[in-house]
């Protein structure tokens, strides 16, 4: 696989479409592009990553740059709609040195061939749709997780933490939501050997989910999975405790975030969401966790780190290539190991990081604590006293 995507460069580098980043090299400044929803109900999401990537700019600055040019950091509202994302990639075209973006999975998904037939480099902090590397793009990284690992770890957690429950699997329809909701129901119904009881999409344009919640309620289930954002599961989570439907509510990492918690209130108690083990917790990252949330009045997005790192892994290969070329940072970064909050990462042959754990997190008093990875026990049999 290697081999086949070092091949994969080396066409690119042939190709006469490589002239944009020579383009790129000419220029006194090193210009990276933050593509994400700057405005909407994602906005805090992108804002998160567009502060982060200022802020690993800013520290490379005070060093000097990277080859001896500052980086500056341009922004791009996408919305959180493929199709403006597809039009912010051809809108772009050589007027970026890498794109950190885009945010969203079906963002990316629609973007990143414009951006690699454009020969620029793209690195998603966030986007878990396994389909953006299995492309085998060269110049289109990710420094996240991917879907199946997540929807493999709840799946996991799910059947070990809660035998026997009656689960329902909803989703939004969208790349990243569909494919994560198949991910769990696929290790699920493998590893517990039984069926789900219920199937099926929601509108995320809609916030009154009346019709899912009773289809839901007649079938009685005693857990749901949700593959979608926190908008529409906190809005999920309030109308089916209203409801009277008593499940435990399980997402992913689009539910990760302390607005999913505002939004649902007391009704988020006891959910259960994917992500990577505690950030804060790592000795690598304290200073920069300390850094983002001294300059975000005491917050941290949950994918402000791997923006940060995204920019980092971005420079740093441009050092190690001595180049901002598209292609020579690319095959930098397969040689390499870069310095990250999250340890020393390294890429696979895909482009993605080759170790990226995911916990199940747990809304404890009105915040996400780490869940007992342990199962729990089985109860003592009970003797049964013999018939005389």
């Amino acid at each position: 696989m290697r081999k086949a995507m070092m091949a994969r460069l080396a066409v690119a580098v042939a190709g006469a479409g490589l002239l944009l980043g020579g383009m790129a090299c000419s220029k006194k400044e090193v210009t990276l592009l933050v593509a994400a929803p700057m405005s909407g109900e994602q906005a805090q999401a992108g804002n998160d990553l567009l502060d982060a990537v200022r802020f690993a700019a800013e520290e490379w600055n005070v060093k000097g740059g990277v080859l001896g040019k500052k980086v500056v950091v341009q922004s791009a509202d996408d919305k959180g709609d493929p199709d403006t994302a597809a039009k912010i990639a051809a809108e772009w075209k050589g007027k970026a040195d890498a794109v950190i973006g885009h945010y969203n999975s079906s963002c990316t998904l629609a973007a990143m061939e414009v951006y690699y037939k454009n020969r620029t480099l793209m690195i998603t902090p966030s986007s878990t749709n396994p389909e953006i590397t299995e492309k085998g793009y060269p110049l289109v990284f990710r420094v996240c997780g991917r879907d199946d690992q997540q929807g493999k770890s709840a799946a996991a957690y799910v059947a070990g933490h809660f035998p026997g429950a009656r689960v329902a699997v909803l989703h939004d329809n969208s790349s990243y939501g569909k494919e994560l909701a198949n991910e769990f129901m696929a290790n699920y119904e493998f590893l517990t050997k039984s069926k789900l009881i219920h199937y099926g999409p929601i509108d995320r344009s809609h916030v009154d989910f009346a019709s899912e919640v009773s289809a839901l309620k007649a079938k009685e289930p005693t857990l749901v999975y949700f593959g979608g954002l926190w908008p529409q599961g906190a809005e999920l989570v309030k109308q089916m405790r209203r409801s009277e439907l008593p499940v435990t509510f399980v997402s992913g990492d689009g539910c990760f975030d302390p607005q999913f918690i505002k939004a649902a209130g007391s009704d988020a108690e006891g959910s259960l969401a994917t992500f990577i083990p505690d950030q804060e917790k790592l000795p690598t990252a304290k200073a920069t966790v300390r850094a983002i949330k001294g300059r975000s009045g005491g917050r941290l997005g949950p994918y402000a780190l791997y923006a940060y790192s995204a920019a980092n892994v971005v420079l740093q290969g441009m050092a190690k290539a001595q180049s901002t070329d598209s292609v020579a940072v690319a095959k930098a970064l397969h040689t390499m190991e870069v310095e990250t909050p999250f340890g020393m990462m390294k890429f696979d042959d895909k482009n993605d990081p080759q170790q990226s754990p995911f916990v199940m997190w747990k809304v404890e008093g009105g915040v996400f604590v780490e869940a007992p990875k342990d199962a729990p026990a089985a109860p003592a049999p009970v003797a049964v006293p013999e018939v005389k």
